[in-house]
């Protein structure tokens, strides 16, 4: 597991955290390619409208994904994502900020996937600030709204991951 830079990041705290989870029609194992290859993960990731320009990507421990996310405005957001943990096909943990070293902004990023009797996976992704007021900010920027967005284009690159 890599360090981080920020100490509020290593320790839980549930007035910083965000929950989201869904309900994905397919089985836990291709949920969890989407999400852990990176010829799936640039194709759906971001919220509705926004595409993904990738600078590079290596989906392993201590490995980094560099991309601009542009909002159909045309604004680019700089991302950054260090993956700390995967534990296939359960788990994967990533730090999130903007492309640059010692971003004051980072968040933790932690997704499980559970398998349903049915087939299905519940994905649960809880992000992590560190700071309440930082997680108030991510809100009000509409992380939630963005992140549940994300979610639902995951669900339909996944069911047509399955044909």
């Amino acid at each position: 597991m890599t360090s981080s830079a920020n100490p509020a990041l290593s320790q839980w705290s549930l007035d910083r955290e965000i929950v989201m989870s869904r309900v994905i029609d397919a089985p836990r194992d291709l949920v969890f390619e989407a999400w852990s290859d990176p010829k799936h993960l640039p194709q759906w990731f971001g919220p509705k409208g926004f595409q993904i320009e990738t600078f590079e990507i290596d989906v392993r421990v201590g490995g980094v994904w560099r991309f601009n996310m542009i909002g159909p405005d045309g604004t680019v957001y700089l991302n950054r994502m260090r993956f700390r943990r995967i534990e296939r096909p359960k788990l994967m943990e990533m730090d999130h900020g903007v492309d640059q070293d010692d971003d004051p902004g980072m968040f933790r990023f932690t997704l499980t996937f559970a398998e349903q009797s049915n087939g299905k996976t519940v994905l649960m992704m809880r992000q992590l600030a560190s700071s309440t007021e930082q997680r108030d900010g991510m809100i009000g920027f509409g992380a939630v709204e963005y992140g549940y967005q994300t979610l639902d284009k995951l669900a339909a690159y996944v069911a047509g991951m399955k044909k």
